[in-house]
Protein backbone atom coordinates (compact mmCIF):
# COMPACT_ATOMS: atom_id res chain seq x y z
CA UNK A 1 0.00 0.00 0.00
CA UNK A 2 1.44 3.57 -0.63
CA UNK A 3 2.13 5.02 2.39
CA UNK A 4 2.79 8.30 3.49
CA UNK A 5 6.26 9.13 1.40
CA UNK A 6 4.60 7.55 -2.06
CA UNK A 7 1.55 9.60 -1.26
CA UNK A 8 3.69 12.77 -0.42
CA UNK A 9 5.41 12.04 -3.99
CA UNK A 10 2.34 11.23 -5.89
CA UNK A 11 0.86 15.00 -4.67
CA UNK A 12 3.65 16.71 -5.41
CA UNK A 13 4.08 15.43 -8.97
CA UNK A 14 -0.08 15.93 -9.39
CA UNK A 15 -0.20 19.12 -8.25
CA UNK A 16 2.79 20.51 -10.47
CA UNK A 17 0.52 18.89 -13.38
CA UNK A 18 -3.12 19.34 -11.92
CA UNK A 19 -3.74 22.98 -10.13
CA UNK A 20 -5.33 25.70 -12.02
CA UNK A 21 -6.18 23.40 -14.35
CA UNK A 22 -9.70 22.47 -15.22
CA UNK A 23 -10.70 18.77 -15.12
CA UNK A 24 -12.36 17.86 -18.31
CA UNK A 25 -13.93 14.63 -18.58
CA UNK A 26 -14.50 11.71 -15.49
CA UNK A 27 -14.59 8.15 -17.10
CA UNK A 28 -14.80 5.16 -14.76
CA UNK A 29 -14.20 1.82 -15.90
CA UNK A 30 -15.65 0.04 -12.58
CA UNK A 31 -19.29 0.89 -10.91
CA UNK A 32 -18.09 0.52 -7.84
CA UNK A 33 -14.72 2.74 -7.86
CA UNK A 34 -16.96 5.67 -6.30
CA UNK A 35 -18.45 5.01 -3.40
CA UNK A 36 -20.40 8.24 -2.88
CA UNK A 37 -23.56 9.26 -5.00
CA UNK A 38 -24.30 12.94 -3.89
CA UNK A 39 -22.86 15.37 -5.22
CA UNK A 40 -22.56 12.97 -8.44
CA UNK A 41 -19.21 12.93 -10.38
CA UNK A 42 -19.94 14.65 -13.22
CA UNK A 43 -20.60 17.64 -11.32
CA UNK A 44 -16.55 18.01 -10.88
CA UNK A 45 -16.13 18.68 -14.80
CA UNK A 46 -15.99 21.70 -16.11
CA UNK A 47 -14.33 22.65 -12.50
CA UNK A 48 -10.87 24.01 -11.59
CA UNK A 49 -8.81 22.42 -9.04
CA UNK A 50 -7.01 24.70 -6.47
CA UNK A 51 -5.21 22.21 -4.23
CA UNK A 52 -3.84 18.58 -3.95
CA UNK A 53 -3.02 17.49 -0.87
CA UNK A 54 -2.54 14.13 1.66
CA UNK A 55 -4.87 13.26 4.62
CA UNK A 56 -3.50 10.04 5.99
CA UNK A 57 -3.29 8.28 2.90
CA UNK A 58 -5.58 9.53 0.53
CA UNK A 59 -4.93 11.91 -2.00
CA UNK A 60 -7.38 14.97 -1.70
CA UNK A 61 -7.68 17.06 -4.83
CA UNK A 62 -9.82 20.31 -3.84
CA UNK A 63 -11.80 22.41 -6.69
CA UNK A 64 -12.43 26.23 -6.38
CA UNK A 65 -15.85 25.36 -6.03
CA UNK A 66 -15.16 23.52 -2.80
CA UNK A 67 -15.91 19.78 -3.88
CA UNK A 68 -13.50 17.57 -2.98
CA UNK A 69 -12.27 14.44 -5.07
CA UNK A 70 -10.77 11.91 -2.30
CA UNK A 71 -8.99 8.87 -3.77
CA UNK A 72 -7.55 5.73 -1.52
CA UNK A 73 -5.76 3.57 -2.87
CA UNK A 74 -5.61 0.88 -1.17
CA UNK A 75 -2.82 -1.90 -1.73
CA UNK A 76 -2.96 -2.52 -5.36
CA UNK A 77 -3.94 1.30 -6.49
CA UNK A 78 -1.18 3.46 -8.66
CA UNK A 79 -1.55 6.40 -10.40
CA UNK A 80 0.18 7.23 -13.61
CA UNK A 81 0.33 10.14 -15.59
CA UNK A 82 -0.48 9.80 -19.88
CA UNK A 83 -1.56 12.32 -22.59
CA UNK A 84 -4.51 13.81 -23.46
CA UNK A 85 -7.10 11.06 -23.81
CA UNK A 86 -5.40 8.09 -22.70
CA UNK A 87 -7.51 4.98 -22.82
CA UNK A 88 -7.66 3.25 -19.38
CA UNK A 89 -5.95 -0.51 -19.86
CA UNK A 90 -7.91 -3.40 -19.77
CA UNK A 91 -8.23 -5.47 -16.48
CA UNK A 92 -6.26 -3.29 -14.27
CA UNK A 93 -7.38 0.34 -14.98
CA UNK A 94 -9.95 1.48 -12.90
CA UNK A 95 -10.54 5.41 -14.26
CA UNK A 96 -9.18 8.16 -16.05
CA UNK A 97 -9.13 11.74 -15.11
CA UNK A 98 -9.07 13.79 -18.33
CA UNK A 99 -7.59 17.90 -17.40
CA UNK A 100 -6.55 20.31 -19.64
CA UNK A 101 -2.47 18.97 -20.45
CA UNK A 102 -3.20 15.25 -19.69
CA UNK A 103 -4.43 12.27 -18.02
CA UNK A 104 -4.20 10.58 -14.84
CA UNK A 105 -4.92 6.93 -14.89
CA UNK A 106 -5.67 5.42 -12.11
CA UNK A 107 -5.36 1.17 -12.18
CA UNK A 108 -5.29 -1.55 -9.60
CA UNK A 109 -3.08 -4.77 -10.27
CA UNK A 110 -5.23 -6.61 -7.27
CA UNK A 111 -8.06 -9.14 -7.75
CA UNK A 112 -9.84 -7.78 -5.03
CA UNK A 113 -10.15 -4.32 -6.14
CA UNK A 114 -10.15 -1.72 -3.04
CA UNK A 115 -9.45 1.69 -4.49
CA UNK A 116 -12.17 3.85 -3.87
CA UNK A 117 -12.61 7.75 -4.76
CA UNK A 118 -15.33 9.88 -2.82
CA UNK A 119 -16.98 12.90 -4.14
CA UNK A 120 -17.38 15.22 -1.20
CA UNK A 121 -19.25 18.50 -1.06
CA UNK A 122 -17.21 20.63 0.60
CA UNK A 123 -14.33 20.47 4.02
CA UNK A 124 -16.89 19.44 6.47
CA UNK A 125 -18.34 16.53 4.50
CA UNK A 126 -14.46 15.44 3.98
CA UNK A 127 -13.82 16.26 7.49
CA UNK A 128 -17.18 13.25 8.22
CA UNK A 129 -15.11 10.70 6.39
CA UNK A 130 -11.19 11.48 7.38
CA UNK A 131 -9.43 9.73 9.86
CA UNK A 132 -7.92 11.54 13.02
CA UNK A 133 -4.82 9.78 13.31
CA UNK A 134 -1.75 12.19 14.41
CA UNK A 135 0.89 12.99 11.43
CA UNK A 136 3.76 11.56 12.60
CA UNK A 137 6.10 14.14 10.92
CA UNK A 138 6.94 17.33 13.30
CA UNK A 139 4.50 16.30 16.29
CA UNK A 140 5.32 16.66 19.32
CA UNK A 141 6.86 14.49 21.93
CA UNK A 142 3.77 14.94 24.50
CA UNK A 143 1.43 14.48 21.44
CA UNK A 144 3.24 11.21 19.96
CA UNK A 145 3.00 10.01 23.21
CA UNK A 146 -0.58 10.29 24.54
CA UNK A 147 -1.35 8.55 21.20
CA UNK A 148 0.89 6.25 21.97
CA UNK A 149 -0.48 4.94 25.13
CA UNK A 150 -4.35 5.32 24.11
CA UNK A 151 -4.77 1.81 23.01
CA UNK A 152 -2.43 -0.68 24.52
CA UNK A 153 -1.39 -2.04 21.29
CA UNK A 154 1.56 -3.88 20.12
CA UNK A 155 3.79 -1.29 18.88
CA UNK A 156 3.62 -2.50 15.05
CA UNK A 157 -0.53 -2.44 15.21
CA UNK A 158 -0.53 1.46 16.99
CA UNK A 159 1.95 2.71 14.32
CA UNK A 160 0.14 1.86 11.63
CA UNK A 161 -3.97 2.30 13.27
CA UNK A 162 -5.11 5.24 11.20
CA UNK A 163 -7.33 6.77 14.33
CA UNK A 164 -3.72 6.82 15.95
CA UNK A 165 -0.78 7.66 13.59
CA UNK A 166 -1.88 9.06 9.88
CA UNK A 167 -0.24 7.57 6.95
CA UNK A 168 2.08 4.71 8.16
CA UNK A 169 1.32 1.24 7.21
CA UNK A 170 2.95 -2.30 6.73
CA UNK A 171 6.13 -1.16 5.48
CA UNK A 172 8.06 1.79 6.97
CA UNK A 173 6.18 0.89 10.69
CA UNK A 174 9.46 -1.75 10.19
CA UNK A 175 11.84 0.64 9.13
CA UNK A 176 10.44 3.17 12.05
CA UNK A 177 10.94 0.15 14.57
CA UNK A 178 13.91 -0.98 13.76
CA UNK A 179 15.57 2.48 14.12
CA UNK A 180 13.74 2.72 17.00
CA UNK A 181 15.60 -0.48 18.14
CA UNK A 182 11.95 -1.75 19.13
CA UNK A 183 10.28 -5.22 18.82
CA UNK A 184 7.09 -4.67 16.56
CA UNK A 185 5.36 -7.22 19.66
CA UNK A 186 5.74 -4.89 22.38
CA UNK A 187 2.83 -3.54 23.98
CA UNK A 188 2.14 0.43 23.91
CA UNK A 189 1.77 0.91 27.48
CA UNK A 190 4.97 -1.08 28.57
CA UNK A 191 8.02 1.77 26.87
CA UNK A 192 9.86 3.78 28.96
CA UNK A 193 10.42 7.15 28.92
CA UNK A 194 13.22 6.83 26.72
CA UNK A 195 11.68 4.35 24.89
CA UNK A 196 9.04 6.70 24.01
CA UNK A 197 11.17 9.24 22.92
CA UNK A 198 13.31 6.80 20.49
CA UNK A 199 10.13 5.88 19.11
CA UNK A 200 9.08 9.29 18.51
CA UNK A 201 12.09 10.37 16.79
CA UNK A 202 12.32 7.24 14.32
CA UNK A 203 8.93 8.27 12.30
CA UNK A 204 10.32 12.05 11.28
CA UNK A 205 13.87 10.74 10.59
CA UNK A 206 12.97 7.57 8.51
CA UNK A 207 9.74 9.01 6.57
CA UNK A 208 11.62 12.00 5.94
CA UNK A 209 14.49 10.45 4.51
CA UNK A 210 12.18 8.45 2.11
CA UNK A 211 10.57 11.44 0.86
CA UNK A 212 13.88 12.73 -0.06
CA UNK A 213 15.33 9.63 -1.75
CA UNK A 214 11.72 9.41 -3.47
CA UNK A 215 11.22 12.64 -4.13
CA UNK A 216 15.09 12.99 -5.81
CA UNK A 217 14.47 9.48 -7.36
CA UNK A 218 11.13 10.60 -9.08
CA UNK A 219 12.78 13.69 -10.15
CA UNK A 220 10.39 16.05 -12.49
CA UNK A 221 8.87 12.82 -13.88
CA UNK A 222 5.84 11.42 -12.47
CA UNK A 223 6.44 8.63 -9.88
CA UNK A 224 6.29 5.25 -11.39
CA UNK A 225 7.01 1.76 -9.77
CA UNK A 226 5.54 2.84 -6.64
CA UNK A 227 6.03 -0.09 -4.21
CA UNK A 228 6.53 -1.21 -0.54
CA UNK A 229 9.59 -3.15 -1.34
CA UNK A 230 12.56 -0.49 -1.86
CA UNK A 231 16.22 -0.53 -2.50
CA UNK A 232 17.99 0.27 0.88
CA UNK A 233 14.96 -0.65 3.33
CA UNK A 234 16.36 -1.67 6.63
CA UNK A 235 13.94 -4.56 7.18
CA UNK A 236 11.00 -4.41 5.45
CA UNK A 237 10.71 -7.32 2.32
CA UNK A 238 14.84 -8.11 3.40
CA UNK A 239 13.87 -11.08 5.52
CA UNK A 240 17.00 -13.91 5.51
CA UNK A 241 19.08 -10.89 4.12
CA UNK A 242 21.82 -9.12 6.63
CA UNK A 243 20.99 -6.40 9.12
CA UNK A 244 22.29 -3.11 7.80
CA UNK A 245 23.67 -2.46 10.88
CA UNK A 246 24.68 -5.89 13.13
CA UNK A 247 24.96 -8.30 10.23
CA UNK A 248 22.25 -10.54 11.82
CA UNK A 249 19.53 -11.92 9.09
CA UNK A 250 16.50 -9.90 8.87
CA UNK A 251 13.64 -12.46 10.27
CA UNK A 252 9.76 -12.05 10.02
CA UNK A 253 6.45 -12.42 11.93
CA UNK A 254 3.29 -13.46 9.69
CA UNK A 255 0.31 -13.23 10.90
CA UNK A 256 -3.35 -12.41 8.97
CA UNK A 257 -2.40 -10.43 5.33
CA UNK A 258 0.63 -8.83 6.77
CA UNK A 259 4.08 -9.01 8.14
CA UNK A 260 6.76 -7.76 10.64
CA UNK A 261 10.16 -7.81 9.44
CA UNK A 262 12.44 -7.05 12.33
CA UNK A 263 16.25 -7.51 13.48
CA UNK A 264 17.03 -10.47 16.78
CA UNK A 265 19.83 -8.29 17.87
CA UNK A 266 18.96 -4.63 17.14
CA UNK A 267 15.32 -5.35 18.63
CA UNK A 268 14.32 -8.29 20.10
CA UNK A 269 17.52 -8.85 22.53
CA UNK A 270 18.68 -11.94 20.18
CA UNK A 271 15.02 -13.40 20.48
CA UNK A 272 13.28 -14.93 17.67
CA UNK A 273 9.50 -14.09 17.49
CA UNK A 274 7.17 -16.94 16.52
CA UNK A 275 3.78 -16.60 15.00
CA UNK A 276 1.52 -18.64 16.15
CA UNK A 277 1.18 -21.14 13.24
CA UNK A 278 4.68 -21.73 12.49
CA UNK A 279 4.84 -22.31 16.25
CA UNK A 280 2.51 -25.16 16.58
CA UNK A 281 4.07 -26.61 12.83
CA UNK A 282 7.64 -26.41 14.62
CA UNK A 283 6.99 -26.88 18.09
CA UNK A 284 10.28 -28.05 19.78
CA UNK A 285 12.46 -26.85 17.27
CA UNK A 286 11.73 -23.12 16.75
CA UNK A 287 15.01 -21.45 17.65
CA UNK A 288 14.59 -19.39 20.24
CA UNK A 289 18.20 -17.37 20.28
CA UNK A 290 20.60 -16.00 17.44
CA UNK A 291 22.95 -18.47 18.43
CA UNK A 292 20.28 -21.73 18.12
CA UNK A 293 19.14 -20.37 14.53
CA UNK A 294 22.74 -20.19 13.69
CA UNK A 295 23.38 -23.72 15.09
CA UNK A 296 20.72 -25.01 13.30
CA UNK A 297 21.41 -23.36 9.94
CA UNK A 298 24.87 -24.48 9.88
CA UNK A 299 23.94 -28.33 10.44
CA UNK A 300 20.92 -28.02 7.82
CA UNK A 301 23.72 -26.95 5.52
CA UNK A 302 26.34 -29.55 6.45
CA UNK A 303 23.30 -32.45 5.60
CA UNK A 304 22.69 -30.57 2.66
CA UNK A 305 26.34 -30.71 1.64
CA UNK A 306 26.46 -34.71 2.44
CA UNK A 307 23.48 -35.98 0.79
CA UNK A 308 24.91 -37.44 -2.58
CA UNK A 309 23.49 -36.32 -5.95
CA UNK A 310 20.84 -38.86 -7.32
Amino acid sequence: MPELPDITIYVEALARRIVARPLVRIRAASPFLVRTAHPPIQTLEGQTVAAVGRSGKRIVITFEGGAILALYLMVGGRLHWRADGAKIPARVGLAALDFAGGTLVLTEASKQKRAAIHILADEAAFAALAREGLEPIGATLAAFAERLRRENHTLKRSLTDPDLFSGIGNAYSDEILHRARLSPIRLARTLTGDEIERLWRAPSASLTEWIDRLREGAGEEFPEGVTAFREGMAVHGRFGQPCPDCGTAIQRLVYAENEANYCPTCQTGGRFLADRSLSRLLRGDWPRTIADYEARTAAARERIAATPLE
